[in-house]
């Protein structure tokens, strides 16, 4: 189902820009971050205008986040059960209608802070069903040994439109206004509509057990609620941007007021960041070379805390912006550090769903944050609440260093080691629930060791697709030891078969290492039945299998 030619792959950081498609793609995304850019700082300017309030500045921060915080997840879901071609121009229109809303408030001077935030609002619903369907297609777009080049292109062009984007955004606002940045945005999502409908996607094969909406959502919850080493990442995730989003949610009140700059100088602190971010993530990889995951989130949050405790002080206008490049650095290190992370610890099936809770947590975060300090400064004011943010991100960091992040080497590809289950008749997917049974023989003088392997596999048992997990042994045999756990269909207990992972066959490999039988432990199915004992009907399958 790939769209990429055949040149050879992984000749260099711009091999991916060699495959069509994904160079004109990468284009369009940079041409509508651009305009995306433009639309926020317009946005962020205009309500500085119509309010003195900086919990209403806050509110635009938040109302752009909190979106993404309550939708990733179903997001997440529909990128992996609908085209995915389709629902980004769906959503390409839907952000454009919003520009063209601003576009004609900001025309005929009726835009209020309550249609801002409101509109803001729905642009931020649009990013949330848009940001794991872009970062899905990727891999259909280039050779895999491309693949972490066309993601670190990826970063590299948000940073390009996050250097340009706000610099021109401000200069058409202090030129000609802010209708001429709506009107500029608009413009942006007329070139990115007109790539994807030239991109002819191929039609996706039907999946042997396609999942259904809810069945996926599900299943990405149980996932997440199982997987230790990403609450690990979620949790520092959460540490860092709720701290780090003062910085963020203040900016437009410490531009205006506090350093007397216009809406040009608050675009060029804008690009400065994404300068920063560009420059930081150039020494990435040397930065890799020297320092853990650890170490890296460290330094970003120490930077970061420098450059807020900085801004409180109220440096003047050609300070702030050597300052604004600190920043951008620190802040791509720690986003680049922790979504590759979190990337590191999913499976490829779960890829989308995992990554859709990484950013509802960080944006959750990012809105929950804004907001807060917002309110914080309505109290202390905008240079006392920056220096207690600074205090308490350096504090905090310090603090999490301790928390570890996961490694992310483990072998997560499918091992496709486990037989299918033996049938007497076919079976309908939806039946269910369904117990399965493994047996085995300990020694009573290694049952604490076997249980020990056991706890591990049991959190794989669930990340897979368990919702109920358990060992037992016979009364009358003790040796005879049995583990079982609880699926809720049928269909999901073969979608767990395909999920099994190399890591988690080495996991069972060490359990089996104390069975004593002279067979291979024996493994049972059951299905339940209804008060009556009927069974339910068996569709005829479309596809044969």
């Amino acid at each position: 189902m790939q769209t990429h030619t055949t040149s050879p792959p992984g000749s260099g950081s711009f091999a991916p820009l060699r495959q069509p498609v994904f160079a004109v793609l990468w284009c369009a995304t940079v041409l509508g971050n651009i305009g995306t850019f433009m639309r926020d700082v317009a946005s962020a300017w205009m309500v500085t205008e119509l309010s003195a309030s900086p919990a209403a500045v806050a509110m635009i921060q938040t109302a752009a986040t909190l979106p993404v915080f309550l939708l990733a997840l179903p997001a997440g879901v529909l990128s992996d059960t609908l085209d995915r071609r389709r629902l980004l121009i769906a959503v390409q229109v839907l952000l454009a209608c919003v520009s063209v809303t601003l576009l004609v408030l900001a025309s005929t001077h009726t835009l209020t802070v309550g249609s801002l935030i409101a509109l803001t609002f729905v642009g931020g619903i649009g990013a949330a069903l848009m940001g794991p369907s872009w970062q899905a297609i990727v891999p259909e777009l280039v050779p895999r040994a491309d693949l972490k080049n066309a993601v670190a292109l990826n970063s590299l062009g948000v940073n390009i439109a996050r250097a340009v984007g706000p610099a021109a955004g401000g200069l058409l606002l202090a030129s000609f206004g802010a209708a001429a940045a709506y009107g500029a945005d608009v413009l942006s999502y007329v070139f990115v509509i007109a790539a994807l409908l030239w991109w002819r996607r191929p039609a996706a094969e039907p999946a042997a057990v396609p999942e259904q909406f809810f069945g996926a959502f599900r299943a990405g919850l149980r996932y997440a609620r199982a997987s230790h080493e990403l609450h690990v990442v979620l949790l520092r995730a959460a540490l860092f941007f709720m701290l780090a989003s003062a910085a963020w949610a203040l900016l437009p009140l410490l531009a205006r007021n506090m350093l007397g700059g216009s809406a040009g100088f608050y675009g060029l602190l804008l690009g400065a960041v994404g300068v920063g971010a560009i420059a930081g993530a150039v020494l990435l990889p040397a930065l890799r070379r020297r320092l853990g995951p650890d170490a890296q989130v460290l330094l970003a949050s120490l930077l970061t805390a420098s450059v807020v405790a900085a801004l409180s002080l109220v440096p003047p206008q050609w300070l702030a912006v050597p300052l604004m490049l600190v920043l951008g650095a620190g802040w791509i290190i720690a986003l680049t550090t922790l979504n590759g992370v979190a990337q590191a610890v999913l499976p490829n099936w779960v890829r989308g769903r995992g990554l859709a809770i990484y950013l509802m947590v960080f944006n959750g975060a990012m809105a929950a944050g804004s907001l807060g300090w917002g309110l914080v400064a309505q109290q202390l004011g905008v240079a006392q609440t920056l220096l207690a943010a600074a205090i308490a991100l350096a504090a905090i960091a310090l603090a999490a260093h301790r928390i570890r992040l996961p490694i992310g080497e483990a072998d997560l590809q499918p091992s496709n080691h486990w037989p299918e289950p033996l049938l007497a008749a076919p079976v309908a997917h939806d039946r269910g629930p369904v117990m399965i049974q493994i047996e085995y023989r300990i020694r009573r003088p290694d049952l604490p060791a076997f249980m020990q392997a056991m706890q591990a596999l049991a959190l794989d048992r669930r990340r897979d697709g368990a919702y109920a997990w358990g060992v037992a042994e016979d009364t009358a045999d003790p040796e005879r030891v049995v583990e079982w756990f609880l699926v809720e269909s049928w269909a999901e207990h073969l979608r767990q078969h395909q999920r099994v992972s190399k890591a988690a066959a080495d996991l069972q490999g060490e359990v089996l290492r104390f069975h004593v039988g002279p067979e291979r432990p024996r493994v049972h199915h059951f299905l339940a039945l209804d008060p009556h004992g009927a069974r339910a009907p068996v569709p005829v399958p479309a596809h044969p299998h």
